[in-house]
């Protein structure tokens, strides 16, 4: 079976994560790598947006105060939802 190498990196955590983790068992490696990877898809997400906002911006001009006002209305009914499914 091959096994593929990987570079070791050491990392820090504060004494209660530290605790956590020891006390739970948890694979901290392989929770460390879905989180940095969680962490490169969520900037490469933001930065997209940000990208494809500028670019929209420029097509068709910036939103009036009102459309901004509606628009931060419905962002913020989203992020206080409560039945959002996961994935």
């Amino acid at each position: 079976m091959y096994t593929r190498r990987m570079p070791r990196m050491q990392v820090y955590l504060p004494t209660d994560l530290y605790e956590i983790v020891k006390q739970r068992r948890l694979p901290a490696s392989e929770l460390l790598q879905a989180a940095v990877r969680a962490e490169v898809r969520r900037r490469k997400l933001q930065s997209a947006s940000r990208r494809y906002t500028a670019e929209l911006a420029a097509e068709v001009g910036q939103p009036a105060d009102r459309e901004r006002a509606r628009a931060a209305a419905v962002a913020q009914r989203i992020a206080g939802r409560t039945d959002r499914k996961a994935g």
